[in-house]
């Protein structure tokens, strides 16, 4: 405390002995100090956060209408009636040719497996598309791992009544 007070004091004494002029320009730049410290601490963050909530509050909206959607889409697939297994069996495996080489599908019992070896997202989301609408088919469990440009894995689907 002695070392910031003995500060304090050489300070004062400087103040003291500079001329009318000399410590006018002192207080100036002091205050002009002051004025950016408030300046970069206080006001630019808030007004930064100002500039950005139109476009942040514009990107929620277009999530919450895109959550609606799928809400609404779901609600209608549940309003749906089942699809006997049969059919949903063959619209899976359907799908799953569309996809070429590139994937197998099996089924047991209620539940169909769906292995994939270097799939891209895009053709993925399709066969899920088809399995949810087509066949009334929910996953249940994926074991998707990144393989370059595409996935590796499989992903279990359950067909049936109880969505």
């Amino acid at each position: 405390m002695s070392a910031i007070t003995d500060t304090r004091d050489q300070m004062r004494a400087r103040y003291a002995k500079l001329d009318a002029r000399e410590r006018q320009m002192v207080v100036v730049i002091g205050g002009a100090l002051a004025f950016l410290v408030v300046w970069l601490l206080l006001v630019r963050p808030a007004w930064t956060t100002l500039d950005d909530a139109p476009v942040l509050r514009a990107q929620a909206d277009a999530q919450l209408l895109q959550m609606q959607a799928i809400s609404n889409e779901a609600r209608q697939l549940r309003a749906l009636p089942p699809v006997p297994q049969s059919v949903a069996e063959q619209v899976l495996k359907s799908a799953t040719d569309d996809l070429g080489g590139k994937a197998k599908f099996a089924m047991q019992g209620d539940h169909g497996t769906l292995s994939v070896t270097g799939i891209n997202g895009e053709d993925l989301r399709t066969w899920l598309l088809k399995a949810r609408g087509g066949a009334r088919a929910r996953p249940t469990g994926a074991s998707l791992t990144r393989a370059g440009e595409g996935y590796n894995g499989t992903l279990v689907v359950a067909i049936g009544s109880q969505q």
